[in-house]
């Protein structure tokens, strides 16, 4: 058995710098045909000097694969004339509140502090993508943010806002409330519960931010990816770490799920009998809510199986010494 998919994209992704990124690169180059860029680094990407340059650095370690890494700045006050220079060269902005995540202690203290430069992306059209979390109980950040996802939406209407890696009922609901509002959800969101990261011996390679809640925020999220609900994209945050930033104290959050994202994917829609949906929500809804069209690629899977290796150096993935039923057999 084979199944198809054209041109997929990945609308949320972290690569890393330096050894790590040339490692990792090549494991989502080859099965997508483009990817979102996040720009957390150390520095992060807040200019476009450090954007071109990394987005060079990542076409150089892409192994010669058809792939359009799309590039993010990070979130700061930026001037009308920096926005202007950068347009052409960037995909949108990221915001991220500062401290929530790895690497985000530059991010934004308060949003009001910064409608200025919300304001000149709606009148620039450049899209804005947000970490949206606050910093309250672990299990109510995103609940907690989604009324400043609503101050924003309507605020600023013509503004492009995506909720970044939703986990909640509540975030999906939201969907259907402001027409400018859209979402990516990851492969492991579909997947996991919070059960599975600390019901029994903690799983430091399930941990992620936002962590993982309950089986019926799982479902809703299910349901909407099955579904392809029109305002939902598959964004993988796949987010490598060394095995010695995972297994310690202190634990790193992030998944690395680049390597399994599309088989994964294949088997869980066909499972719910839902393949035909498959194509929308890996990449025809995103080419529509932004007016992109990614590089031609054409992805076959089979249904082979393929063991998942327990390492890729020295990072874990998602599902590592596993048999998946399906196996990425052929690109053109």
């Amino acid at each position: 058995m084979e199944f198809t998919l054209e041109s997929p994209i990945d609308m949320h992704l972290h690569l890393r710098e330096g050894a790590m990124m040339e490692h990792v690169t090549p494991m989502t180059s080859k099965d997508f045909a483009a990817a979102i860029i996040m720009p957390n680094l150390v520095p992060p990407v807040d200019s476009l000097e450090r954007l071109l340059a990394y987005r060079k650095q990542i076409r150089n370690a892409k192994d010669g694969d058809v792939f359009d890494p799309l590039m993010m700045l990070f979130f700061r006050k930026y001037t009308k004339e920096e926005l202007l220079a950068a347009k052409e060269h960037i995909f949108g902005i990221k915001l991220y509140p500062a401290g929530a995540t790895t690497n985000s202690e530059a991010g934004v203290q308060a949003l009001g502090e910064v409608e200025e430069t919300f304001a000149l992306m709606e009148e620039l059209d450049i899209p804005l993508m947000i970490h949206g979390e606050t910093h309250g109980f672990v299990m109510d950040r995103e609940r907690e943010f989604l009324a400043s996802y609503e101050h924003l939406a309507r605020k600023y209407p013509k503004l492009r806002i995506t909720m970044e890696h939703i986990t909640t009922r509540d975030a999906v609901e939201l969907l259907d409330k402001y027409a400018n509002l859209y979402a990516t959800v990851t492969l492991h969101h579909l997947m996991i519960t919070l059960n599975d990261v600390a019901g029994g011996l903690l799983q430091p390679h399930l941990f992620c931010k936002p962590i993982a809640k309950r089986p019926e925020d799982r479902e809703a999220l299910l349901q909407a990816a099955l579904q392809a609900h029109p305002k939902l994209m598959f964004g993988s945050d796949s987010a490598p770490h060394p095995v010695s930033k995972k297994e310690c104290c202190g634990c790193a959050a992030g998944l690395f799920t680049a390597p399994v994202c599309l088989p994964v994917l294949v088997e869980l829609f066909e499972q719910h009998a839902a393949l035909d949906k498959l194509q929308a929500f890996v990449s025809g809804n995103a080419q529509r809510i932004h007016g992109y069209t990614p590089p031609a690629k054409t992805v076959t899977l089979r249904k082979t199986g393929m063991t998942v290796p327990e390492r890729y150096g020295e990072v874990v993935p998602y599902r590592g010494g596993e048999t998946l039923a399906w196996a990425v057999a052929e690109i053109s």
